[in-house]
């Protein structure tokens, strides 16, 4: 798969297909943890997000498939065995297809274009350090597309576990899926379900997560999630310097200041 994790495309014994990232990939271990502790959060709101798994990957598959490896500076480097994290492919390729990239002018296709305002309200939670990254899926015999919203790795800058907020982290790199935001109702109820989020929710996602994928300190990650329930109070002056940014995302804008729908 593309992209920096440099990600594996597997089908589990479920016969569901999922995209797999190993603990050794070229960005940073914790990347597992981000995308699990993520996905879970998100799911929970309400966005259409891929299930998150853990996947077992033995060292007899990695052995005889030449193809579980990662391409680095030095050369080949093949991935390790052991609990992977698997976010399950958006729609089964035997019966519909997934595309990363929509002209805009198919976006008024997209079923579910409104959840991108949810997409945006959470990276501004998370602090998401990349641009926001969304699939469009169709199954056979369909005309309209849905958004899914993938690849949680940048959460928490990345491996750093930090907040170091910017306007125009985690947006997506069209304004078109904006156009409909005319104001904080659009935003509604995605602000509400962040700023309500339930504290032991989020540590129990948390506990899902193999140790071995953030260094084996639970002090960190409860000190991540802590810091995260924290943040939940500052996602609309968030999303408002992104709106006075440069950018100008939202052209349709009507409401005078920063408020509740």
């Amino acid at each position: 798969m593309r992209g920096g994790a440099q990600a594996h495309l597997l089908r589990g014994d479920d016969e569901q297909y999922y995209v797999v990232k190993f603990r050794n990939n070229p960005q940073h271990v914790r990347v597992l943890a981000n995308e699990f502790l993520a996905t879970r959060l998100a799911e929970r709101l309400g966005l259409p997000v891929p299930a998150a798994e853990l996947i077992e990957v033995g060292e007899w598959l990695i052995a005889n498939t030449p193809d579980l490896h990662f391409q680095v500076a030095g050369g080949k480097v093949p991935c390790l065995p052991g609990l992977q994290f698997g976010s399950r492919y958006a729609v089964d390729p035997r019966t519909g297809q997934v595309f990363d990239y929509l002209p805009e002018q198919l976006f008024e296709q997209v079923r579910n274009l409104d959840t991108f305002a949810g997409a945006l309200a959470f990276d501004k939670w998370t602090c998401n350090a990349n641009g926001r990254q969304a699939v469009f899926c169709r199954k056979a015999r369909e005309r309209k597309y849905t958004a899914t919203f993938i690849d949680f790795g940048h959460c928490f800058n990345q491996g750093e576990w930090s907040f170091p907020d910017s306007p125009l982290r985690g947006t997506y790199a069209w304004n078109s899926v904006y156009a409909g935001i005319a104001g904080w109702r659009a935003f509604s109820p995605w602000l509400e379900r962040i700023e309500a989020f339930d504290e032991a929710a989020a540590f129990a996602a948390g506990e899902d997560i193999p140790p071995e994928w953030y260094g084996g300190d639970p002090d960190q990650l409860e000190c991540l999630i802590a810091q995260l329930m924290k943040r939940r109070a500052r996602v609309r002056e968030l999303l408002d310097e992104f709106r006075r940014s440069s950018r100008h995302p939202f052209p349709s804008w009507a409401d005078a200041k920063v408020g509740r729908a």
